[in-house]
């Protein structure tokens, strides 16, 4: 029997506060090359999670494959080196993207053993006994929901595994997932930012022709808002385009944009990157951004997201839409 068959109440996703921020590891353990991590990256994993908790961030986000691996292996050791930090944070880990196997650059296994097998390394390498919580990295076209309930379950009951997220999912595909889990789906995490607006564009253009050019599948913010699970927005500083970073050949909506962000950040008394997450923590749906960042200065210019999301005004959020769009909204 399923928690919704069972009559389980919906409600806020275990562990994870509304309007918070989250760190993303991806960028730390040097190089995606199958060359070792050195002590080097340990030191700079070190200085990242420091500013991170610095401006209140204890949900640190990773992936058995990011930078080969070595993004939790650098982590595990830092938390090695720290006693008592595995107690003050939370760490979520995904699984199910194969890369450079049986001669293909990359595919994605949802099996039972598969993640069975990858959250076992995945704990190995974190140094730790369980993650908060585990998410499906991409949706598996061969993904057997039956499988996925048997494994999870499973790695709940060994205590390796205390809540189960998703990532790129859209909400018929969390539905179908969630009719066969004995938990519930607490988190979805997608790309989400002024300027990777598919997830709001879909939202306003039912019904007229430009919808057309977004893919997003309509319907998913609300399946989430409606069952209680949490929207992670991965790249939401959408990579520094509109904080400073080096731009090959800017969009004029591109170059207006980073001067509107500046604008505000300036009269906020605040930074770019605070007004950006700012923008996104606004949204009703409770949007918890994952900063991709292993820069600490970038990181801590991050502080003033929920103070900045309070207090924008709508003609505020929606001038920096109108803008990154380059164009009106219907």
């Amino acid at each position: 029997m399923s928690w919704r068959e069972a009559g389980a109440p919906v409600r806020e996703p275990a562990g994870q506060p509304a309007q918070e921020l989250i760190y993303g590891c991806m960028g730390l353990g040097g190089s995606w090359s199958s060359e070792p991590h050195s002590s080097a990256h340990v030191d700079e994993a070190a200085a990242a999670v420091d500013a991170a908790l610095d401006i209140g961030i204890t949900l640190f986000d990773h992936a058995d494959i990011y930078r080969g691996g070595k993004s939790e292996a650098v982590f595990g050791e830092v938390l090695a080196q720290t006693p008592g930090l595995r107690d003050r944070i939370r760490l979520q880990t995904k699984c199910g993207i194969r890369l450079n196997e049986h001669g293909l650059e990359g595919y994605y296994d949802l099996s039972r053993d598969a993640i069975l097998a990858r959250v076992n390394e995945s704990l190995g390498r974190l140094r730790t006994d369980y993650v908060d919580v585990l998410m499906l990295h991409r949706p598996d076209p061969l993904m057997d929901p039956a499988e996925v309930s048997s494994a999870v379950g499973q790695l709940m009951a060994e205590g390796k595994v205390r809540a189960l997220g998703v990532s790129n999912m859209s909400g018929a595909q969390i539905e179908v997932l969630q009719d066969r889990l004995e938990t519930p789906v607490v988190a979805n995490q997608l790309e989400m930012s002024l300027f990777k607006r598919a997830w709001l564009e879909s939202s306003v253009l039912v019904n007229h022709a430009e919808g057309t050019d977004y893919s997003f599948p309509h319907g998913t913010v609300e399946h989430c808002v409606r069952h209680g699970i949490t929207l992670q927005a991965y790249g939401s500083l959408a990579r520094g385009l509109y904080t400073g970073a080096p731009a090959a050949a800017p969009s004029a909506a591109e170059e207006a944009t980073a001067r509107l962000v500046a604008q505000l950040a300036a009269e906020k008394m605040t930074t770019g990157e605070s007004v950006l997450l700012g923008w996104l923590m606004k949204h009703p749906a409770g949007i918890a951004p994952v900063i991709g960042t292993a820069t600490p200065d970038r990181i801590r210019a991050c502080t003033e997201a929920a103070t900045v999301a309070a207090g924008l005004t709508r003609a505020e959020w929606y001038r920096l839409w109108v803008t990154a769009r380059g164009s009106n909204i219907p």
